[in-house]
């Protein structure tokens, strides 16, 4: 029998379709033997430079010649990739994600004391409040759909808890107004519902800015409107930082969710392992994180002068991403890097990223999925998914993984 050779890789490779974002890791496998940095090409028409091996992403990860200030694009990338128009985009993409050092600095560090590991541990017996509160909601027997039942709820409802946003205002947040991080160009159809997005996002940020100048205290949103008060921030500075908290403190909890689940269905052994022992859980959470991340690449890095990337010439200006994906899955790092072990360690993934930009939500990331997946496991025995692998409908993301729905059946709410 004569085994096909794989087709060699196009240039640029595309990041794109159903099976890519259903299963990307037979591509990354490929791109990873094949050297560690790739040009890329995005739904959007957007070229980029994909580093995917973890000793190369590391590096990248910690390269002070990569900067993440937008001034940096070129022309080329400017034309596709600043998707959000003006005014917003300034108004609203000046947030921690897009600032190099001293700014940076100086930014990251009005955040970091909300999202502490002594602060998350002590918030905890609130946050399986919340989450016994969704479960109590689901119905008595399966089926229910986890996105819409738990995942699309519990990690707002934490992160109001954790930075002060009224419960009030918590209440009217729409979880739509988050996909405003999802390209849209001008000429496509859905452009106007994009606006439509943007716009009410930027009435509601004004609406928290307000009430917290009204009604101050020492939580973190009261905290950045002094900061913006007192000279230390810009309005820009201050509503992007919002911005940040409020679309990067939800997605990506609630993708990680459904990708944790997903997984734990695909390997049941593993999920009644996870479930008789709940001592497992802080470790499972990293393997989880580590075998398929709900961040599955970075936003853009710039070199300011063309320069060498693990021997590619990359322009000036021109977008470099970090696949982590792709990075957790390097056999050279990890061994037996597709399976799902739950006893894996040391595991020294990077789901939150590394170096100045490591996520400063990684603690309360992974309080909020212990919680969740040890919630979810115990209150609904017989948890399994209720469709076909295949059928899962993936979102079509150009950064993150995760579904928009998971349906699921289990036998009694208890």
């Amino acid at each position: 029998m004569t085994v096909q050779e794989p087709q060699p890789l196009t240039d640029p490779v595309p990041l794109m379709g159903c099976p890519y974002k259903a299963d990307p890791y037979p591509l990354y496998e490929r791109m990873r033997e094949a050297g560690p940095v790739h040009r890329v090409l995005f739904p959007s028409g957007v070229r980029a430079w994909l580093v995917t091996g973890y000793d190369a992403a590391h590096a990248a990860l910690n390269d002070d010649r990569l900067g993440k200030n937008h001034d940096r694009g070129n022309d080329g990338w400017r034309e596709r990739a600043s998707i959000m128009p003006e005014p917003q985009h300034s108004q609203l993409q000046v947030h921690l994600l897009h600032q190099d050092p001293p700014k940076h600095t100086h930014m990251r560090r009005l955040v970091t004391d909300a999202f502490t590991p002594r602060r998350v541990e002590a918030l905890t017996p609130r946050f399986q409040e919340l989450a016994d509160t969704l479960v109590d909601a689901l119905p008595e027997h399966g089926p229910a759909d986890l996105v819409a039942g738990f995942a699309a709820h519990f990690p707002f409802r934490v992160l109001a808890e954790v930075i002060g946003l009224p419960q009030e205002l918590a209440g009217r947040f729409d979880r739509d107004w988050g996909k405003v991080v999802q390209p849209v160009g001008p000429a496509d159809p859905g452009r106007p519902r994009y606006e439509a997005r943007l716009h009410g996002l930027q009435s509601y940020i004004a609406e928290v800015v307000a009430h917290k100048r009204e009604h101050g205290d020492g939580d973190l949103l009261g905290r950045l409107v002094a900061a913006r008060d007192q000279g230390e921030l810009s309005q820009e500075e201050l509503d992007s930082i919002i911005f940040q908290l409020l679309v990067a403190g939800q997605e990506p909890v609630t993708n990680q969710i459904t990708t944790a689940l997903i997984a734990l269905f695909r390997h049941p052994e593993q999920l009644a392992r996870l479930r008789d022992d709940p001592a497992l859980m802080p470790r499972a959470v990293e393997e989880l994180l580590r075998h398929d991340s709900a961040f599955e690449l970075t936003t853009w890095r710039f070199f300011d002068r063309d320069s060498d990337l693990h021997g590619t010439e990359v322009p000036a200006g021109d977008s470099v991403i970090v696949s982590l994906c792709a990075a957790n899955r390097d056999p050279r790092r990890f061994p037996d890097p597709d399976t799902l072990d739950l006893d894996r360690s040391p595991n020294p993934h990077l789901a939150f990223g590394h170096g100045i930009h490591f996520c400063p939500g990684a603690a309360l990331a992974r309080a909020e999925l212990r919680v969740a997946l040890g919630t979810l496991l115990a209150r609904l025995p017989g948890l399994h998914l209720a469709v076909r692998d295949e059928d899962l409908d993936w979102i079509p993301a150009v950064l993150g993984r995760g579904t928009h729905r998971l349906p699921v059946g289990y036998d009694r709410r208890l």
